[in-house]
């Protein structure tokens, strides 16, 4: 008989857990993968973490690291020192880290080392901006990596640009797999406007979370100097986002001006997003599936990570650019076609047979 593949999957923030579930899904299907899920616990709050797995279905994870936040270096060595005794200890034929969070960086860094085969899923998308701490977590694993599992063409043509073409391979989005799933799923869950006491088609939805917005006074002062004017805006708060606000004393008036809610599970997430407005956000998973939902997304970021979706009109960049973010919510309505980037919604089949063939 064949031994078993055994693959470590690294895990540790919202992003990781949606994607990672059509991964799960499929290698249930194939008796020859033998799945060990590691949560580094960088996303360690009940609602940006335990709640997906709940909804969905990832098996408990066989080893939390407990890692917590701290500095990018704090977080990203705690990761490595901590991952370190269980790949020692599993002797995985493969480590699969997933996106641009530190999570995969130090699972990248760690399994290189051990020269432990890597795989990078998600690999190849670029901001161009080596300022953002995620375009550094992404570079490094690429470039540790043995195997690129790409979620758009144009992600492929960015590692060719870089001298990888070594076993990459363009399989679509897992995120894209999931988002097909369960939007039909969230249909059927109302509760959350009923909770909220907000009406359908009657709110702008917006977050906001990454470093280069949170961790600059003036741009987070910029940013909500905007949101005050919105009308009928619904805020999600990420805990970061929240500390950060209190530590510049901005919370109390923005508690008071603005509707904020805690950060809300996987199925009312896109439930609110495919019914709002429109959609301002910092956060790439939210733009694609604002995208894929066919609703206007206005950018928070000097740049994005998949200019495909800029290209066909659904999101604009407004940067923490006051006039243009108020612009942008009167008048951003685009028209045009939706074209298909990211894939046919069978990544994670595609990711499994690979992966099969390869070892």
């Amino acid at each position: 008989m064949k031994k078993r593949i055994k693959i470590i999957i690294i895990v540790g923030a919202r992003p990781n857990f949606i994607k990672m579930a059509p991964l799960f899904e499929e290698a249930k299907k194939h008796k020859k993968i033998n799945l060990v899920l590691v949560h580094t616990g960088q996303h360690y709050d009940f609602e940006m973490s335990r709640v997906f797995f709940d909804e969905l279905n990832i098996p408990k994870p066989n080893y939390n690291l407990e890692a917590g936040s701290g500095s990018h270096a704090q977080q990203t060595a705690k990761i490595m020192s901590r991952l370190e005794g269980v790949i020692i200890k599993e002797k995985p034929d493969l480590v699969a880290v997933v996106g641009d969070v530190n999570s995969a960086l130090a699972g990248a860094l760690t399994a290189c080392k051990m020269h432990v085969k890597t795989a990078h899923i998600e690999a190849g998308p670029r901001i161009w901006d080596k300022r953002m701490p995620e375009e550094i977590n992404r570079i490094v694993a690429d470039h540790t990596s043995d195997f690129l599992f790409c979620p758009t063409k144009l992600s492929v043509e960015n590692l060719k640009k870089e001298g990888i073409v070594k076993n990459v391979f363009f399989t679509g989005d897992l995120m894209y797999d999931a988002f097909l799933k369960n939007i039909k799923i969230a249909r059927k869950k109302a509760k959350i406007f009923k909770k909220l006491k907000i009406s359908p088609k009657n709110y702008y939805l917006a977050t906001l979370h990454r470093a280069e917005n949170t961790d600059d006074r003036r741009r987070l002062k910029n940013i909500f100097d905007a949101f005050f004017e919105i009308k009928n805006l619904v805020f999600i708060c990420h805990p970061r986002t929240e500390k950060l606000l209190k530590n510049y004393n901005f919370w109390n008036k923005v508690s008071k001006k603005i509707k904020m809610i805690s950060p809300v599970g996987y199925l009312d997430m896109l439930l609110l997003q495919k019914e709002a407005k429109k959609i301002i956000t910092d956060s790439g998973g939210v733009q694609r599936e604002a995208f894929w939902l066919g609703v206007p997304c206005i950018n928070l970021m000097k740049n994005v990570a998949y200019p495909e979706i800029v290209k066909d009109g659904w999101n604009v960049l407004a940067s923490d650019n006051k006039k243009k973010i108020i612009k942008a919510v009167k008048y951003f309505n685009p028209q045009g076609i939706r074209h298909n980037y990211f894939g046919d919604g069978k990544a994670a089949r595609k990711i499994v047979k690979i992966l099969e063939n390869n070892f």
